[in-house]
């Protein structure tokens, strides 16, 4: 079998999100055949996201099949192929920013499980606590290593459930409040990113103080932020501040992943009944009205109190409705990492092979 054979063949897998083969969406950067053995490079920019895995898993399938053996990468053009060193985080292919436009809504706690999640999917995850005036990342993974320092003056971080972590909370004393003006605040957030031995990461989960201020202005003008993930709860009043979040994305050009609704429906374990204490249904209509994707939703279930005090994510917890949604949302802002990469390059092809000049 020769190239333009097996390029027939890969027409037969679809991707299921944009709704045509991978071949005609230009999802396949290049095939190369050296007897039964077939090495195919593809667009797929979202390691283990549940859509790329099983895309991959039905080529090899596929190839398999025909006696081939075959041999599959994934890269993403212009992204992947013009790298430098001199670039911010060059090694890291995803920053995820976790965002809310108010506290009090379980921003941390779900920025936690997102990365606790891709680590449990085989995913080599960081997490990193942006939220100078209120660190609380390494008390909800029960981390309390500090990093260590480099001859070369960089930080080195600890490590817990397989996800690196870096924290403002780390570099100062548990009871010493941060009082600092914006200009240090940008400083200290470039030296705790730029300087920081990350190492060769699929996502940086970054979780991001509340509001939009200097924080977030730094993040999103000083690094190459994939898609932000806004929390909210069911209630007006919190719906109100996602507005406002998702209008700073706009401005700076960043794609919304989707909107994760927290503390929705309490299922009382002594009356058996439901209570909307906060709401019902606000996130899932806030990300329609939008044109948003809907995450999912987080129920308000004291377990995820006890489990972000003890540092035990919930997302690791097997036999747990809230684990499961925990599970479903990280697995969605994969997935949806992935459309964003795949639309880019199959709408840049098209645009390319479209063009009069080539």
């Amino acid at each position: 079998m020769d190239e333009d054979a097996v390029r027939d063949r890969l027409r037969t897998v679809e991707d299921p999100e944009l709704g045509d083969d991978i071949v005609s969406l230009g999802l396949v950067n290049d095939i190369s055949v050296d007897g039964d053995q077939v090495d195919i490079d593809l667009a797929l920019g979202a390691p283990y996201s549940p859509t790329e895995s099983d895309m991959a898993a039905e080529i090899r399938e596929l190839l398999l099949e025909d006696g081939l053996e075959p041999d599959l990468s994934a890269s993403i053009p212009d992204r992947d192929d013009f790298v430098t060193e001199e670039q911010v985080l060059p090694n890291v292919k995803n920053v995820i920013a976790v965002s809310s436009g108010k506290g009090g809504v379980g921003k941390s706690t779900v920025a936690v499980n997102l990365a606790a999640g891709l680590s449990q999917l085989g995913a080599q995850v960081g997490l990193f606590d942006a939220d100078v005036y209120g660190p609380n990342v390494p008390r909800m993974v029960d981390a309390d290593e500090p990093p260590m320092a480099t001859e070369e003056e960089t930080l080195v971080p600890p490590e817990k459930y397989g996800v690196k972590l870096m924290s403002m909370a780390f570099l100062t004393g548990e009871d010493d409040p941060v009082i600092w003006r914006g200009p240090m605040v940008h400083k200290v957030i470039t030296q705790l990113t730029e300087d920081v031995e990350w190492g060769h990461l699929d996502y940086l989960v970054i979780d991001l103080p509340p509001g939009t201020g200097d924080t977030q202005l730094t993040m999103l003008q000083t690094m190459p932020v994939t898609g932000a993930v806004i929390v909210t709860t069911p209630q007006d009043v919190a719906l109100d501040d996602a507005r406002k979040g998702l209008e700073m994305f706009a401005k700076h050009d960043t794609v919304v992943l989707g909107i994760a609704e927290n503390m929705s429906t309490f299922a009382c374990p002594d009356c058996g009944g439901e209570h909307d204490i906060f709401g019902s249904g606000g996130g899932r209509e806030f990300a329609d009205e939008h044109e948003m994707p809907f995450l999912g939703s987080i129920p308000l279930d004291p377990a995820v109190r006890e489990s972000g005090d003890g540092g035990q994510p919930t997302v690791l917890s097997d036999e747990s409705a809230t684990g499961d949604a925990f599970r479903t949302i990280t697995e969605n802002v994969a997935n949806n990492t992935g459309i964003v990469h795949r639309r880019g390059v199959s709408q840049a092809r098209r645009s390319e092979a479209a063009s009069p000049d080539r």
